[in-house]
């Protein structure tokens, strides 16, 4: 349970930055929406974790999305407002999500309730081209996630802790691109623990 809170937290978390999506992502301009659909592979099957549907602004950022579980129960809705994010959810307070830009491509991203209790933190670290070098946890567990790159495509996520303890690396893999260079099917592999994962997407472009 906890390795799949993991993995879906490092799926679901570039939602609420203000850094366009489609840059994270490595997405080609021009997307209207999208539908990301994740999967656990065991034994040759495939069980649906989460299905969550995008709806992009012109500038590449998330206008609104909606998550659900594999039996179609909501999960998760977001809202881009003017100067938050707003992260409702079925059974407990909405987050608001604000990000505040920071020299050297970081942004600090924090969510809070209603009631200004904050919820949880972090900073990310860019690269030039706007993809994700590093994010760092300012709540439990504090861990630090750092994103590496082959052939300018997202091939390693890996964990540490504040002493620099090595938590878990997932293997990323593009299987299946589009036309236009979006991957449409990506494996996600943990060396720690085998478990594999399997993202498909499904863009949008009119």
């Amino acid at each position: 349970m906890k390795t799949l809170s993991l993995f879906i937290i490092l799926l679901m978390i570039p939602s609420c930055v203000s850094k366009k999506y489609t840059k994270i992502k490595q997405l080609p301009d021009g997307i209207k929406s999208a539908t990301e659909e994740l999967y656990l592979v065991s034994n040759n099957q495939k069980k649906l974790l989460y299905k969550k549907h995008m709806n992009f602004t012109k500038n590449g950022r998330i206008k609104n999305s909606v998550t659900t579980d594999s039996t179609g129960k909501l999960l998760q809705t977001t809202e881009k407002r003017l100067w938050f994010i707003v992260e409702s959810y079925p059974d407990k307070e909405n987050y608001y999500c604000k990000t505040r830009w920071k020299p050297n491509l970081r942004e600090r991203i924090s969510c809070y309730t209603r009631k200004q209790f904050k919820q949880n933190e972090a900073i990310f670290y860019y690269n030039p081209d706007g993809t994700i070098n590093k994010i760092t946890d300012h709540f439990p567990p504090f861990y630090s996630q750092y994103y590496r790159y082959t052939n300018q495509m997202l091939s390693n996520i890996i964990i540490k802790d504040t002493n620099d303890n090595l938590i878990d690396e997932i293997v990323i893999n593009c299987i299946k691109k589009d036309e236009k260079g979006s991957c449409l099917q990506e494996s996600r592999i943990s060396t720690k623990t085998n478990r594999t994962e399997e993202l498909l997407l499904h863009p949008n472009y009119n």
